[in-house]
């Protein structure tokens, strides 16, 4: 589809509201770790855009948004008094808890957002675009790899102490067989399984269903409290 002249993207609205969560949140609130998390992830992909180093901009825009939009939906639901969906319902309940750590809260949502997310909003723009997911493969990766290059940087950001004690806090082993890169392969098949459903709205809403309470459940246990 070609290149897109440079313009204010709808992905800089998202950042923008990002931004505002930011300033509004408590630091320390859970919420706000994996908040800034995502803020810099969003800004990543918006200079990608802008640099021109998506091969489909549209498509690129159409999945970041989307994306986007179902965690920003998950913030206004409980800010109105409702519940969270399965997958987020545990960084939102903990979200103040003194025994559960900053990086404990990141990777909790970065594991409701890419493992349960970022299925649907593959589906979503699929709709928008009226494509396949194989045509959003390229896009879906470059985001992907985004989020991994972040991953070592908020492990090493968010976990305390010095390296040479990290191997016997109980953080490491919390957190240590949840991989990113892993968790981002199993949403594209998710994702590809999702649109096959399309045309069996029952067993769709059903896969939907239970795939946000098994991200809810890991996330949960992602969240253990742990002593200082």
């Amino acid at each position: 589809m070609g290149q897109l002249a440079h313009f204010t993207t709808p992905v800089d609205k998202v950042v923008l509201r990002l931004r505002a969560l930011d300033e509004e949140l408590p630091a320390r609130d859970g919420i706000a770790v994996f908040n800034r998390v995502y803020l810099a992830v969003t800004e990543a992909v918006d200079r990608s855009v802008d640099a021109g180093r998506f091969t489909d901009p549209r498509a690129a825009i159409t999945l970041d948004v989307r994306f986007a939009e179902r965690y920003l939906a998950a913030v206004d639901v409980v800010a109105n008094g409702r519940r969270a969906p399965a997958c987020w319902r545990p960084l939102f309940q903990l979200r103040r808890h003194p025994g559960v750590r900053p990086l404990q809260f990141a990777l909790s949502g970065i594991n409701a957002h890419i493992g349960h997310d970022l299925v649907l909003a593959v589906v979503d723009a699929c709709r928008t675009l009226d494509c396949e997911p194989a045509d959003l493969e390229d896009e879906f990766d470059r985001v992907g790899d985004l989020l991994v290059s972040l991953e070592e940087r908020i492990r090493e950001e968010l976990m305390p102490g010095p390296d040479l004690f990290q191997i016997a806090d109980p953080l490491t082993h919390l957190l240590g067989s949840w991989s990113l890169e892993r968790a981002r392969d199993a949403t594209w098949t998710a994702a590809r399984a999702l649109w096959a459903l399309r045309g069996l709205p029952d067993v769709a809403e059903e896969f939907i269903e239970r795939l946000d309470a098994a991200v809810g459940l890991a996330g949960r246990m992602m969240l253990t409290p742990l002593p200082d």
